[in-house]
């Protein structure tokens, strides 16, 4: 029976469709396929340069899951169909190619940081079904946004910041925006209104529409959406009245308005909410005052009113606000007198009033009382009475301006105590007296001004230590005497120096007098020596330069090589607290084994919300146990103090050279997280804990009766001498081995932990300027370290070195071999610090007497080396110490021997 052509033709159309099903299922369940490497290909052609030749592994030939860089493709051993194309900072220039919408299972594009132009192609709208990221961030893209990417239903992060986007924010953005989460488009030449629909968004968490040209007023419903924790509108043209619009703003955590043209009265009533930790109105036209702060969020650290017309008195409720990190009021016309009671917020930092010219009285002597202060500046207000000399307890402080104030008396004596001291300003003011001779000791200062004082006397000779100046004014006083030759000074002009009458010698035109010395020609010899001095100098610095630029590149392929993983990243901005459930902020990853599905992290970063994840904390912060879906488990650490990081950039700069960090014996370092409100460490999870924890009994199975019996959690010597080998493997390894030299500052058995099968980690490595700087013995009680502190350390001088490691080492073998904490407190006014302990055992009886009673099956041999060895590691002078490389040396020498 033969079938009609009509009948034919449908059967061939069946099994032509038949076999295109069968072709997507085959496709959806395997490798990428030819056409996805087609697509690719063309999104590679229309890139017109790749200055760091990301795209050369792309080639016709290769598979695009297994070969093509910044291409991640799914399925269960991922190499299903292509998900994610992620290429950050290559400086790819070129169009974005629209063929990248016929990826049919594209999840995520990320192209932050390169240098695409025209703007985002309308086919685009093919990548709704799929697309939950979209992040082209710091490119050259321009043109009006496309409204179509609001219809996205399943978008969750949406980041054009920094391109030349221009026109208004489309309406349609946020109508319906099913799941959007985080909405960025900073740093662009919008104009037009904050869309309304914002509040159509019921999912979103946060929005960042900073440095733009938007104009009109507020929305009224921006807080609709619940869960919105993270506003920021800084530096546009906004204008209106605010403060009944954000009421509703429960969930705040970072609300920015600055640098608008907003009026009324300013949204105060935003401080008492439980999640914020960031409030800044600055540069507004807000007035009113201060109103009394009754309650105040328990997280809340950044408070930023500064320039605007807000009059009334600084409340003294402020201080309801505890956790204060940044205080500044500056530049309004605030009235009355500094509260004393500011000096018991301990955690301020930074403390601005400048520019309330009304403001009176003296300057309270409870401010020394703030040990952290780094910026205090109180200057244009009309402040009288002395410079208190409690000021110089604030160790940390970084910039004094007390200028243009009523100030009288003497400049105190005891500013040398600040030592990392940058800028000094006190001039417009009535201070007499002469220039302390301290202040040479202020080896820091970049600025230093004395101006228009009633200063008297020379100057000092020993300001020519201070060889970090770059401004130095004494001018319009009544010194005299002649300007001291050295060269710090003397590359000053004469405008330094004017209208002191008394005054002579250069820079300045009058000449000293034969009472003031005469000027001698430097001779043959040391002209000579002179010479050959500089062109030694010259020779040093170009083998150092060449030496930086080799390590350099070294560094540069190092990162390179090493593939950073990004989830939910808005390299912009700063994102919410851990109290919310939306991850905006900048999150990357080191380590391919952690998720990289928002999802994943949502769920993961629930655990800051539970104080049954809580597994330590130390100098720099509080750790927590986070654990995915999956069962894999990661060390959170929630960072309290940035210690000598002052930014973003620097903060990234330190983590990036964590990440390419590899030793057995160090805990591995897995990504990190920053905003301006949090910063997190993710590192590998220790599941036994640390060294101390075993030690010292602070886990339930340390040393209890049935885990003695099975030895499964205690510290036999055998185990012992293996921790102290590693951890010592572990230090010498940032001593001897990186380039440069890495100090940890920071070596005690907490810091030492334990795998499954009880190898040694150290933990909290290449963080030095993320501590608290240790310069004094009180200092180190509040960071724990007591015990474990070199005595370089507790001087005011600050001398460290990786001599300061070994001292801290030493203290950790001598907790090994005692099996007694660095420092017991039998009674309430007593406390027995090891060191001395043992030198004392050692004095009157035998080195048995000191060994752990807990102990079983060693050689006491053994012990004796090593405590012979801790000894020698805790020496009090530096040079007397081993180095790191020696004691591993050392401790090989005593298993081998035994």
């Amino acid at each position: 029976m033969t079938r009609s052509p009509r009948a034919a033709a449908a059967a061939s159309s069946s099994a032509a469709l038949l076999s295109a099903l069968l072709l997507l299922l085959l496709h959806l369940a395997g490798a990428a396929t030819d056409a996805e490497r087609r697509m690719l290909l063309d999104f590679k052609a229309a890139i017109t340069a790749d200055p760091d030749g990301v795209l050369r592994s792309w080639t016709p030939t290769g598979d695009p899951c297994a070969d093509f860089a910044g291409v991640t493709c799914g399925g269960p051993s991922s190499s299903g169909p292509v998900q994610r194309l992620r290429i950050h900072g290559a400086g790819l220039a070129g169009a974005l190619s629209p063929s990248l919408a016929r990826l049919p299972a594209l999840e995520s594009i990320s192209l932050f940081g390169n240098r695409l132009g025209g703007g985002v192609p309308g086919a685009f709208r093919a990548l709704a079904p799929t697309l939950r990221k979209l992040n082209l961030s710091r490119n050259a893209l321009g043109g009006e946004i496309p409204p179509f990417l609001g219809a996205f239903p399943l978008l969750r992060l949406l980041d054009l910041s920094y391109n030349a986007f221009a026109g208004e924010i489309p309406a349609g953005l946020f109508d319906p925006c099913l799941r959007l989460r985080y909405v960025s488009l900073a740093h662009n030449d919008l104009t037009g209104p904050v869309p309304p629909g914002i509040a159509n968004c019921s999912r979103l968490a946060g929005f960042d529409f900073s440095y733009n040209r938007l104009s009109g007023e507020f929305p009224d419903q921006v807080c609709a959406p619940p869960e919105m924790n993270y506003i920021s509108v800084r530096s546009n043209e906004l204008s209106g009245d605010i403060a009944t619009k954000v009421a509703s703003c429960g969930s705040i955590d970072l609300f920015d308005v600055g640098s608008n043209r907003f009026t009324g009265p300013a949204p105060f009533a935003l401080l008492a909410t439980v999640n914020i930790t960031y409030f800044n109105v600055s540069s507004n036209a807000f007035d009113g005052g201060i109103p009394s702060i009754t309650t105040c969020g328990g997280k809340f650290s950044y408070l930023d009113a500064s320039s605007n017309r807000l009059t009334g008195p600084v409340p003294d409720t402020v201080v309801n606000c505890r956790n204060l990190r940044v205080l500044d009021l500056g530049a309004n016309a605030l009235s009355g007198a500094v509260p004393p009671v500011i000096g018991t917020l301990r955690s301020l930092s930074v403390l601005r009033l400048a520019g309330n010219a009304d403001i009176t009285g003296s300057i309270p002597a409870e401010l020394g009382g703030i040990e952290m202060l780094v910026t205090l500046d109180l200057a244009g207000l009309a402040l009288t009475g002395e410079i208190p000399g409690f000021l110089s307890q604030c160790q940390f402080l970084l910039d004094l301006n007390l200028s243009a104030n009523k100030l009288q008396g003497a400049i105190p004596s005891t500013l040398n105590n600040l030592t990392y001291l940058k800028m000094l300003d006190l001039h417009r003011n009535q201070l007499d007296g002469g220039i302390p001779v301290t202040l040479g000791q202020l080896t820091n200062l970049v600025l230093l001004d004395l101006s228009e004082n009633r200063l008297a006397g020379p100057i000092p000779q020993e300001l020519g230590n201070l060889s970090n100046l770059s401004h130095f004014n004494v001018s319009f006083n009544n010194l005299s005497g002649m300007i001291p030759s050295v060269p710090v000074l003397q590359k000053f002009d004469f405008t330094a120096f004017m209208d002191n009458p008394f005054l002579c010698g250069p820079p300045l035109n009058n000449l000293c007098g034969a009472g003031h010395g005469h000027r001698k020609r430097l001779g043959v010899p040391i002209i000579i020596a002179i010479v050959a001095a500089a062109l030694i100098l010259i020779g040093i610095c170009i083998v150092c330069a060449l030496n930086i630029k080799a390590y350099t590149r070294k560094t540069r392929d190092e990162e390179d090589s090493k593939e950073e993983e990004e989830v939910l990243v808005s390299e912009s901005t700063p994102i919410a607290s851990p109290g919310s459930n939306a991850i905006i902020g900048k999150l990357v990853l080191f380590s391919k084994s952690l998720p990289s599905r928002y999802e994943d992290w949502e769920t993961g970063t629930k655990a800051l919300l539970d104080k049954d994840c809580l597994i330590g904390g130390g100098s720099i912060g509080t750790v927590y146990k986070a654990t995915f879906e999956t069962g894999l488990s990661i060390a959170v650490k929630k960072l309290e103090t940035l210690g000598r990081v002052r930014g973003q950039d620097e903060f990234e700069h330190e983590m990036s050279q964590l990440g390419n960090l590899s030793h057995p014996n160090l805990v591995a370092f897995q990504g990190y997280y920053w905003s301006s409100s949090m910063q997190l460490l993710l590192s590998e999870y220790m599941a036994n804990g640390s060294l101390y924890d075993h030690l010292h009994g602070n886990r339930p199975y340390a040393f209890s009766e049935s885990s003695s019996r099975s030895g499964g959690g205690e510290l036999l010597w055998e185990r012992r001498f293996n921790i102290a080998l590693g951890a010592a493997r572990a230090l010498a390894y940032l001593h001897h081995d990186c380039r440069p030299q890495i100090l940890h500052l920071n070596i005690k058995s907490s810091n030492i932990m334990l795998d499954g099968k009880y190898e040694a980690k150290l933990a909290d490595y290449g963080l030095g300027k993320l501590l608290p700087i240790l310069g004094s013995i009180e200092l180190s009680r509040i960071h724990t370290a007591i015990g474990y502190i070199a005595p370089e350390l507790a001087s005011p001088s600050l001398r460290y070195s990786d001599k300061s490691d070994v001292f801290s080492f030493g203290v950790v073998l001598l907790e090994i071999v005692t099996g007694r904490k660095p420092v017991d407190s039998p009674g309430v006014a007593t406390a027995v610090v090891l060191r001395d302990y043992v030198r004392e055992i050692l004095e009157y009886a035998t080195a048995s007497d000191c060994f752990d009673r807990s102990l079983r099956g060693f050689a006491e041999a053994e012990l004796v080396q090593v405590l012979k060895l801790a000894l020698v590691c805790t020496s009090n002078t530096p040079s007397s110490r081993p180095s790191m490389a020696e004691v591993v040396q050392f401790l090989e020498s005593v298993r081998t021997s035994s």
